[in-house]
């Protein structure tokens, strides 16, 4: 019989213990932000088009509110994975974020103050006892300013028993991409541009606070079909994925933290890095190899290729950031991710008007009730945002 245990006991030992900060090696350049917007499939103009950015309230280019993790060196999940768990594996579970008002520009330079939370273990289907690990990231910029606040959750697993309750995933119907007819794909195209008309109709205007109404409901915002050309992408638009793009973690080991066989590789060994790059960077070697090859993605459990969790967090916080406009922004977003965007998939993201306040800061937001779903309507991730827009 085997052995259906998760060793949790290790965590108890790292709770509110402060981890090894992210830290940058040079400041944020306007081609990194661009990097960002383009990667993040954002074509939001004040992220990548100096001329319009100069005409806009900031006068530069501006960088999206989802840029803090692009930064960090483990897009955030850092003090949410620590500890031993042996012979596991990790999926993002979910983002919360505060954001305090500084925005990102080039010439900013970004540190993370990371602090384990707290973490629960859960029975679930997908692979039996699962843990779900809390932790903290103060983002702060060169001044001193609190930029923003993101709460991560990791679920921890162990892949054996992910691939025992999946069953034979090389014969599971979902180990191939759907296919898309040209007519298809041409039609979709058609859909992404309405949601990027929205953003040049708005242009420079402002979407004001008494024009929004309860049960109103947000443009529609499509994102693929994703593919293993899109996630790698994605990939390289963090800092840390780039050889020598961040000083490394001197207290990182995937082995130590339960990562087995060709999940244990040495992903962002600062050492080995300099002398075999290809090995450390994580889209080849270790455990991220999983999502841009599918023998390593049925190896934890999924059918195939899939995305990542951060992604989908920038995705939102962009779809939310992008209805606000230049003079809105989003306060503060929870959101859930319920399950992997996959090579083939596209990502159809909506919105409804769920309630209008005043805080106590009397700042005038609308709280909005996200779904993400693939083409078929399975849920990928949910979510709760306040967003502030300016007030007539």
């Amino acid at each position: 019989m085997t052995d259906k245990t998760l060793d949790c006991s290790d965590l108890d030992n790292h709770m509110g213990v402060p981890i090894q900060p992210a830290r940058m090696r040079e400041p944020f350049a306007n081609m990194d932000i661009r990097r960002w917007a383009q990667a993040m499939h954002y074509p939001n103009r004040l992220h990548y088009d100096l001329d319009y950015a100069e005409e806009s309230r900031f006068g530069r280019m501006v960088a999206p509110q989802s840029f803090c993790v692009a930064m960090d060196d483990a897009h955030g999940t850092g003090p949410s994975c620590i500890g031993a768990i042996p012979n596991s594996h990790l999926v993002f579970g979910g983002d919360e974020w505060w954001f305090h008002g500084p925005r990102v520009f080039a010439g900013d330079t970004l540190h993370n103050h990371r602090v384990p939370v707290d973490y629960t273990v859960k029975d679930t289907k997908f692979a039996g006892p699962t843990c779900f690990q809390r932790g903290d990231n103060y983002y702060y910029n060169q001044a001193g300013d609190l930029i923003a606040t993101q709460r991560s959750t990791a679920i921890r697993y162990r892949p054996d028993l992910a691939r025992e309750m999946g069953g034979n995933l090389e014969e599971d119907d979902r180990s191939e991409d759907p296919v898309w007819t040209d007519a298809q794909l041409a039609e979709l195209e058609d859909k992404k541009f309405e949601w990027i008309k929205m953003l040049h109709d708005l242009g420079h205007g402002k979407r004001y606070w008494d024009d929004v109404n309860v049960g109103d409901k947000l443009p529609t915002r499509i994102i693929g079909p994703h593919s293993i050309a899109s996630f790698t992408t994605e990939w390289r638009a963090y800092l840390f994925t780039i050889w020598c793009g961040v000083k490394r973690r001197t207290d990182l080991d995937i082995e130590a933290l339960g990562f087995v066989g060709d999940m244990a590789g040495k992903e962002q060994d600062p050492v080995l890095e300099l002398e075999n790059p290809e090995m450390t960077d994580g889209a080849y070697i270790g455990p991220s190899r999983g999502h841009l090859f599918p023998r390593y993605a049925r190896q934890i459990g999924m059918p195939r290729g899939y995305g990542y969790g951060a992604s989908m967090g920038a995705w939102i916080l962009d779809y939310f950031g992008g209805w606000a406009g230049e003079w809105g922004q989003v306060v503060h977003s929870n959101c859930a991710y319920r399950g992997p965007s996959f090579t083939g998939d596209t990502t159809v993201m909506d919105a409804t008007v769920i309630d209008k306040m005043v805080d106590e800061e009397g700042r005038h937001l609308v709280q909005v009730d996200f779904k993400m779903v693939n083409q078929q309507g399975v849920t990928s991730a949910t979510a709760k945002a306040e967003i502030e827009l300016p007030k007539k």
